[in-house]
C-alpha cells in the first residue's frame, strides 16, 4: 500500500510540474522585452518600438471596472506627472476589448493608454495569464522597461495599492545608477 501511495503521489506531483512548465514564463531582467503591437482604446494601434528612448511602465492587469484594476489604474493616474518627469510612459495591457478600454477610461478619467489583447498573444509573450472561474484574463503583472526596450524590473502578483509608488522608487534608483 504504501508503494501505491507512493507511485501515486509521485504522479500527480509529475503532472503538476508538467503543467506548471507548460505555463508560458515571464521574461526576466536584463532581456529585450518582447515586441508586440496591439490596439489602445481608441482603436489605434500601439507598438513597444513607439517608446524607444523612453521608460515604459508596461502593467498587466484582469479586467476593467474590476475593484483591484481601478485603484491600480487611478494610482498610475495619480502620479502621471511624476513619471512623465521621468521620461516614462504607462501602458496598461488586459484581454478586454477596445470598447471596455474606453468606456473604462471615459468613466475613470485615465489618460493613458490601455491595449486591447483579446487574443492573449501579449499576454502569453509577458508570461502574465491566469485564469478565473474558466475565464482566461491577464495576471497583475508589471515590467519597467528602458529607454533601449530592455526589461530592468519585473514585478510579479502586483498588489494594487502602493505599486505606482514601489515602481518610482525603482525608476528613480534605477535612473540614478546610470
Amino acid at each position: 500500500m504504501k508503494v501505491f501511495s507512493l507511485l501515486l503521489l509521485t504522479l500527480i506531483l509529475a503532472a503538476l510540474f508538467a503543467v506548471a512548465a507548460d505555463q508560458p514564463q515571464p521574461p526576466t531582467t536584463g532581456n529585450q522585452a518582447p515586441t508586440f503591437s496591439l490596439p489602445n482604446q481608441e482603436g489605434a494601434q500601439v507598438s513597444l518600438d513607439q517608446f524607444k528612448g523612453k521608460w515604459v511602465v508596461l502593467y498587466f492587469y484582469p479586467k476593467d471596472f474590476s475593484s483591484g484594476c481601478t485603484v491600480e489604474a487611478h494610482n498610475f493616474q495619480r502620479d502621471i506627472d511624476k513619471y512623465t518627469e521621468k521620461n516614462a510612459v504607462i501602458v496598461g495591457v488586459s484581454v478586454d476589448e477596445v470598447e471596455s478600454h474606453k468606456s473604462f477610461c471615459t468613466k475613470e478619467g485615465l489618460n493613458f493608454k490601455l491595449l486591447a489583447d483579446s487574443s492573449h498573444a501579449v499576454v502569453q509573450k509577458y508570461g502574465s495569464v491566469t485564469e478565473y472561474k474558466g475565464m482566461t484574463l491577464a495576471a497583475r503583472n508589471t515590467f519597467l522597461i528602458d529607454p533601449t526596450g530592455v526589461i530592468r524590473k519585473v514585478y510579479l502578483k502586483v498588489s494594487p495599492q502602493g505599486h505606482s509608488e514601489e515602481v518610482l522608487a525603482d525608476l528613480q534608483q534605477l535612473q540614478s545608477a546610470k
